[in-house]
């Protein structure tokens, strides 16, 4: 009796010792994980399939739930303007070459006084806008179609009817507001604002890829740390992988006998 008790307690400590000093050497080395090659890690993404699934499915759920109810839905509204021959030229019906080397010059300033603080005071008054001058200013975008004599503004609102009247009327003052200048009418409406439907600062189907792809990216992740951290030997080639000998043989788990057990 004394003896077994001596040779038990040798085995104990021949145990903690190895296993101490199994884990000395991981932390010298500063490995606490077998590295992954590429078969290894398609095959254990494939195992996790359900919940990188998952886990993207939740991304895109709250991408969806951002735009919906944290994203202010804003509409814009165009209207385009071209310059064409002034009714004071001698050529009313055609435009000549001088009309189109003026405009061409004069096409950058209509740019800035389209956005002008009158030009902006007058359309607030004219539709009795709630909006100060720089709010409004800060809502148009006028381009100039590369090339061309052509010029397109546009504004943004809360507000789809109101977008489209601002548009509208804005496009009449800058008209009005350059006759009165260069005293030539050289500017002609093309395409009225419409009201827009949908708005313009909302795309539901890019904000979903984004999220889903950020689920990608977080499964990974989680995948990753969660194998690192997993330290359970499952099969016998973990077995060899962590104790670096070779399995000899392995004995089956009987589940007939473990259900006989249960029964008594």
């Amino acid at each position: 009796m004394f003896f077994s008790s001596i040779s038990f307690k040798a085995l104990l400590y021949n145990i903690l010792d190895r296993v101490n000093s199994k884990e000395k050497t991981k932390k010298e080395k500063g490995v606490y994980m077998e590295e992954l090659d590429l078969s290894q890690m398609i095959s254990l993404f494939w195992h996790r399939k359900v919940q990188i699934i998952l886990i993207v499915l939740i991304f895109m759920v709250i991408g969806v739930a951002y735009t919906t109810c944290f994203v202010t839905p804003k509409y814009t509204s165009s209207t385009t303007l071209v310059l064409a021959a002034g009714k004071d030229s001698t050529l009313p019906t055609s435009i000549t070459a001088t009309d189109v080397n003026l405009n061409s010059k004069l096409i950058s300033t209509y740019r800035e006084i389209a956005t002008s603080d009158k030009v902006v005071r007058k359309v607030i008054n004219n539709l009795g806008l709630d909006i100060s001058d720089q709010a409004l200013k800060n809502s148009i975008t006028v381009k100039v179609v590369s090339d061309s004599e052509v010029i397109k503004i546009s504004v943004t609102n809360g507000d789809s009817e109101i977008a489209a009247s601002i548009a509208n009327e804005l496009a009449n003052v800058f008209s009005e507001q350059v006759k009165e200048i260069y005293n030539i009418d050289n500017v002609h409406v093309v395409d009225t604002a419409e009201k827009s439907d949908l708005p313009s600062n909302v795309n539901h189907t890019k904000d979903i890829m984004i999220f889903a792809l950020i689920g990608i990216v977080v499964s990974v992740i989680y995948v990753l740390l969660d194998n690192m951290l997993d330290t359970t030997v499952k099969t016998t080639e973990d077995i060899e992988k962590t104790c670096r000998v070779p399995v000899l043989a392995s004995i089956p788990f009987d589940n007939s006998e473990s259900r006989k057990g249960g029964r008594k």
